[in-house]
């Protein structure tokens, strides 16, 4: 199937999934390879630093690497959500070329992207591999540790967990309007993806269900406690504990 210039199949998904595409950026936005050269933007800004200063007001964050850690992981969802829903509806992905792609680090969650032009590639986990883990998040975590003292495992772990978040996500809507294809398909790239040698020790895909073998850090945001695929049971008494990687 080719994608159709709006990817209106994703709006059914919901926000995470939904692409904003063609005519012009509501707003200033940065294409996302400008912000991970760590370059400014054109107000002078580098665009993922003052994203993680803003998850860290918002948060309350008392690190500036826990703010960053948030950060990553929700543009990670976002990513991986317009890849997976893309790749089960219409078997193939938009090229989400960081030159190609922009995004506002000033929006309310979910970050809001525009892609400049739809451009499709294949919907195997190689591709969608291509496109995200290395088009993306590599250079993502890359971007973040030359700023912040952040593991590289950890922000592994963000991305696996986004990627099983997104799936389970897109297995609910699927399985709810009767899309078993999708549903199966979605089950089964996931599952390859999560077997790329940059993501297979991050934790264990259980049906839908992750266990990551690293903590995200959000339970030292004020009232945050530990997610639903961390590591730990309940929140460690020691940051000595932290399982960052």
């Amino acid at each position: 199937m080719e994608l159709d210039q709006d990817l209106a199949a994703l709006e059914p998904l919901g926000g995470f999934f939904v692409l904003r595409t063609g005519g012009a950026p509501r707003g200033p936005m940065t294409a996302l390879a400008r912000a991970y050269g760590n370059r400014t933007s054109d107000a002078g800004v580098n665009p993922i630093t003052f994203r993680v200063e803003k998850v860290a007001r918002t948060l309350n964050a008392p690190e500036p690497r826990i703010a960053a850690s948030v950060a990553q992981q929700g543009l990670a969802a976002r990513l991986w959500s317009v890849a997976l829903g893309s790749a089960a509806l219409y078997d193939a992905v938009p090229d989400l070329d960081p030159a190609l792609l922009h995004w506002d680090p000033d929006a309310a969650a979910p970050d809001d992207l525009w892609l400049s032009e739809v451009r499709a590639r294949p919907a195997h986990a190689a591709s969608v591999a291509d496109v995200v883990l290395l088009g993306h998040l590599e250079p993502l975590a890359a971007a973040l540790r030359a700023r912040h003292r952040i593991a590289p495992g950890l922000l592994r772990g963000n991305a696996a967990s986004a990627l099983a978040g997104a799936a389970r996500q897109l297995d609910r809507w699927a399985v709810a309007h009767g899309r078993g294809e999708a549903a199966a398909h979605g089950r089964a790239l996931t599952a390859e993806l999560l077997a790329h040698p940059l993501l297979s020790a991050t934790g264990t895909l259980t049906g839908t269900a992750f266990r990551r073998r690293s903590c995200c850090l959000y339970y030292h945001v004020p009232g945050g406690g530990v997610c639903g695929d961390c590591c730990f049971l309940r929140p460690p008494r020691s940051s000595a504990r932290d399982a960052s990687g």
